[in-house]
């Protein structure tokens, strides 16, 4: 299927119009001996992204200048009103053309913070670029500069590819001039990638993708564009090693609609805490398997609260996609509109339901700190279940350092033993005990008995915790296998 979009800046005209395939490549064709023809026409669409840096650098006088005794005999080579050194600094990237008329796709991380932009296209022209938007979060970048009837690229549906499935990387790595790369789909969803960019996607590749390549295109065998080139695992040299990532062209599209008609990213959200299902969550929850993001917490007063998202629900799908972890949950709600509902399946004590919810915006905004806890001298060990864990009364000084609401029951963790099986289960000093194999737990005596009486392999705990800023309650499953032995 070939169609041709113009994108819409609501209100503002017609935007860029951009050409869209969405049918897979042809897996059964025999490989040819050579990827000439995809190369003649994926590659004008490639150009090279100059950035400089303005550095203002403050001069470091010596005291002696400022003198009028030394300056005598030093002279006017030293002025006293020496306004210090200004540095340029180069930086080397990629980026793709999507439009005649000079839209141009890259990686944020190329133009961020650049004070100038040159684009250089493939008849060894240059132009001066603007920067339409940018998204820090997905780490695409939106340029354009003034030009007509320049090659665009083909847009394919990322969706549709698969592990094994051949691409090709081209960019300028090095600044050796536009280099093209061959390889394959490495693996499809990768997230979890410390360093990158929260909105976590990404197209793994083996064809080499160095320094330079960040912004280039990523293309299938019929030369569509399926995604942008991003990261790369170096080797000790800083070079690649077979292992590179791409955003995945659907999400870049959807961020670049965006930026061409607002300048800016929205997101839907949904207020909630979920974690990952751990086996040991699984088998304690008697779930059939890991798939799903498990609600740890529903934020009162909200739109999830209201469409009867309770704790302890696992999200299955959300409007028509399947969710099988929390990565999946976070793209999928973030691709959302905010203001719209949302159809959410989910899982509740072996049955399967489904709400209707409200979406609201993201808005990125963030809960104090809360790390200035206490002890109490009423600390009490826990024996039998969670051996190696001493608890508190959570009394009402801790509870308003910690910023809870002055209803919350529960025991105050004060110490966890290394050892212990609830540390290896990732149960931390400031945690707050609220259940115990959903049994409620309202103040130490509560979490020491309740510990005493666990007899299952697996002892499920709801905790109250402060994490990445959030505050709200997770589950942990705590192995009671090992105890006493």
């Amino acid at each position: 299927m070939v169609a041709v979009f113009h994108l819409t800046s609501w209100g503002k005209g017609a935007g860029p119009a951009i050409k869209v395939e969405t049918t897979p490549v042809n897996r059964d064709a025999k490989l040819g001996t050579s990827f000439a023809p995809v190369v003649k026409k994926a590659a004008p669409s490639v150009v090279n992204i100059y950035s400089t840096h303005i550095v203002h650098i403050r001069p470091m006088r010596n005291p002696f200048f400022a003198d009028p005794f030394f300056r005598q005999f030093l002279g006017s080579q030293f002025p006293a009103d020496s306004r210090g050194r200004t540095l340029r600094k180069q930086g080397l990237g990629s980026g793709v053309i999507i439009s005649p008329d000079g839209y141009i796709l890259t990686a944020n991380h190329v133009v961020d913070g650049a004070d100038e932009i040159e684009v250089a296209i493939a008849d060894k022209k240059e132009f001066t670029a603007r920067v339409v938007g940018t998204d820090p979060l997905t780490d695409v970048a939106v340029l354009k500069i003034d030009a007509k009837d320049l090659p665009a690229i083909t847009l394919g549906d990322s969706d549709q590819l698969e592990v094994g499935d051949i691409v090709l990387a081209i960019g300028n790595p090095f600044s050796v001039g536009q280099t093209v790369t061959m390889g394959i789909v490495s693996a499809l969803g990768r997230s979890g990638l410390a360093r990158f960019n929260q909105y976590q996607n990404f197209i793994q590749t083996d064809a080499a993708i160095n320094p330079g390549n960040s912004g280039g295109a990523l293309v299938d065998a019929e030369g569509r564009l399926v995604g942008i080139n991003t990261a790369i695992i170096p080797n000790e040299n800083g070079g690649n090693q077979g292992v590179g990532f791409a955003v995945p062209i659907n999400m870049a599209r959807r961020v670049m609609e965006l930026l061409i008609a607002s300048g800016k990213v929205t997101r839907g959200d949904l207020p909630i805490l979920l974690q990952d299902i751990t086996p040991r969550l699984a088998k304690s929850l008697d779930l059939p398997d890991q798939k799903g993001a498990l609600v740890s917490d529903v934020f009162p007063n909200t739109s999830a609260e209201k469409a009867g998202i309770k704790s302890g629900d696992v999200i299955i799908g959300f409007n028509g996609k399947d969710i099988t972890d929390v990565n999946s949950f976070q793209l999928a709600v973030s691709e959302s509109a905010p203001g719209g509902s949302a159809v959410v399946k989910l899982l509740r004590n072996g049955r399967t339901e489904t709400v209707t919810v409200t979406l609201t915006e993201l808005l990125g905004e963030t809960v104090p700190d809360g790390n200035d806890q206490k002890k109490t001298a009423s600390a009490k060990p826990m024996i039998d279940a969670l051996a190696g864990v001493t608890v508190n009364d959570l009394e009402p000084e801790v509870r308003r350092q910690l910023g809870m609401t002055p209803g919350t029951q529960g025991a105050l963790v004060s110490n966890v033993e290394p050892a212990s099986n609830s540390a290896v289960a990732g149960l931390q000093y400031g945690d707050v005990i609220m259940e115990i194999d959903r049994q409620p737990v309202s103040n130490s005596s509560d979490a020491v008995r309740l510990g005493r009486q666990a007899k299952g392999d697996q002892i499920l705990l709801k905790i109250w915790r402060r994490q990445d800023n959030l505050a709200g309650t997770y589950y942990l499953s705590v192995d009671n296998t090992r105890i006493g032995k």
